[in-house]
């Protein structure tokens, strides 16, 4: 127990120590995602992962105020500070709560990250992590999809004096139930178990076997799709796309640029061809009905409305205003929740703290980590244009948004590649290890 304690107090004195492992709280922290343990506090509602960042948020400021600031770190605050403002206006009876969870779940999560994934090696033992949880969510998923039971939220739900998530009852799709497993929605666990497609395949390319990495995506998409979210297998796909085409155009120069020229060119392509816009065909594909992607292109138009009816402080908790047909105040879009809850200026800057992250990693000397972070981010992005996310998968989205940042700035470590046969390693090494093309 001593010993715990002293290299936990280490790790919170010195979290940037380079070590093959991941640090300790990124390990507790990864383990509270994954564990749906809800309990009341008074009249908070707390969870397991609530408290662990509660604890952590003094040291994670005091270690964030040390080190050198960056762009997403000072707008991410400001959007928390503009959070509470906004409520205050609309709902201030929750503003003080909101802002605090919002503090703790997304900024706590992305501060945990910058402050303790700082090197490859730790950003490669994440990866480890997030493939381990995933396989081990893997035969829950499979007897979640034939019984319709999560097993585990339902053994926590018996323990006294705790509670879990609900469990969600949704519809079948292609004759399957749709996997929750541990989490709040089957969304969130698409989400989840989708983020480590690229991560995996790409970012472990020098350290782990291209048959292996094979094996373990082709695993992390059946999981993925065992959640039948539109939603999280449009962030499978798009990294799927996206590794195919730099494998493809290795050799190309600008093959980015030429990628995003053409996704220019076929979005005005399809508004001068089509007689729905091009948002409309993008939901038409991204859904497994026609009626989802009828209802979403609503949700936008609708939320759209209420963006510019209030566009300084938002509508914080009050309904939004739609047709009396849209009896659910649901709303698919993470970003456009953003918007039409905080305003604008909440919008702006949420968008901004993504957009300067993703820019300052991209701007980083190539790497096979920094390219399988940016496929998942870009991923994640296309994903949270469709679904909505909170509590848990919330904090993990900007947990991995914060631990890319390291990637603009720590040197890779010498790691010890695995051999590779040459015939598993002439397609697959050139793209990923050297200087981008």
């Amino acid at each position: 127990m001593i010993t715990v304690n002293s290299q936990f107090t280490e790790m919170i004195r010195n979290p940037a120590r380079k070590k093959p492992t991941l640090p300790w709280p990124v390990i507790l922290y990864l383990a509270c995602v994954v564990t749906p343990i809800r309990f009341m506090a008074g009249p908070l509602q707390m969870t397991g992962l609530r408290v662990f960042l509660l604890t952590m948020l003094p040291f994670l400021l005091i270690r964030m105020f040390r080190v050198k600031w960056i762009a997403p770190d000072i707008l991410l605050l400001l959007f928390v500070a503009w959070v509470f403002v906004a409520m205050q206006v609309n709902t201030p009876d929750q503003a003080l709560e909101h802002a605090g969870i919002t503090l703790l779940e997304m900024f706590g999560g992305y501060a945990l990250a910058r402050v303790y994934v700082q090197t490859h090696d730790q950003f490669k033992s994440l990866i480890k992590a997030v493939l381990l949880l995933v396989l081990l969510c893997m035969p829950l998923a499979i007897s979640e999809t034939l019984t319709g039971d999560p097993l585990v939220v339902q053994l926590i739900r018996a323990i006294p004096g705790i509670t879990s998530v609900d469990v969600v009852t949704i519809a079948p799709r292609l004759g399957l139930e749709r996997v929750q497993a541990i989490f709040a929605h089957p969304i969130h666990f698409g989400l989840f178990c989708s983020s480590a497609i690229s991560l995996v395949y790409i970012g472990l390319s020098q350290n782990m076997p291209h048959p292996i990495r094979m094996v373990a995506s082709v695993l992390i998409v059946g999981t993925t799709f065992l959640a039948l979210s539109s939603g999280a297998f449009i962030s499978v796909l798009i990294q799927l796309f996206l590794i195919v085409w730099a494998l493809v155009f290795a050799q190309v120069r600008h093959k980015w640029v030429w990628l995003l020229a053409a996704c220019v060119v076929s979005y005005i392509f399809v508004d001068l061809v089509s007689n729905r816009t091009p948002l409309r065909v993008f939901f038409s594909y991204a859904t497994f009905s026609a009626h989802n992607a009828y209802w979403r292109g609503l949700i936008f138009e609708w939320g759209m409305h209420n963006v510019w009816a209030n566009p300084v402080f938002g509508l914080g908790f009050n309904d939004w205003v739609r047709p009396h047909f849209m009896n659910s105040g649901s709303m698919d879009n993470f970003w456009l929740v953003a918007a039409v809850r905080y305003g604008l200026p909440g919008f702006v800057l949420l968008t901004c703290a993504w957009v300067t992250g993703l820019i300052r990693v991209a701007k980083a000397p190539q790497s096979s980590l920094k390219t399988a972070w940016m496929f998942c981010m870009v991923g994640l992005t296309f994903t949270l244009c469709t679904v909505h996310v909170w509590t848990a998968v919330y904090s993990y989205v900007f947990f991995l948004f914060g631990a890319g940042q390291s990637l603009a700035v720590a040197a890779p470590a010498a790691a010890k590649s695995v051999p590779q046969k040459p015939a598993f390693r002439r397609p697959f090494q050139p793209e990923f290890t050297r200087a981008a093309s």
